[in-house]
């Protein structure tokens, strides 16, 4: 198995045990993997990303609403996607 593959199995079973408390989180409207974001381009590290309708300061969420940077050992990459909706 190569790197790359062990990292994304180990984000998956991260995604897989949090998922459900991350979706809870006020703002938050998706939780995937990918590669983490910086200055709009795509690291090579394989994150667990949050996807958010906007990014908040810390300080107009509550305690129980932030998003750690971190989860089980496996980096946390909050993304601004906007409002979600199905189309058909």
């Amino acid at each position: 198995m190569s790197e790359v593959d062990a990292d994304y199995a180990r984000v998956s079973r991260v995604k897989k045990t949090h998922e459900g408390e991350l979706l809870a989180k006020a703002n938050v409207v998706g939780v995937g993997i990918g590669l983490r974001s910086r200055g709009g381009a795509h690291t090579q590290d394989v994150v667990l990303v949050v996807m958010v309708t906007q990014k908040l300061p810390p300080r107009m969420l509550a305690e129980e609403d932030l998003i750690p940077q971190e989860i089980d050992g496996v980096p946390v990459d909050v993304q601004a996607v906007g409002e979600l909706r199905a189309s058909g």
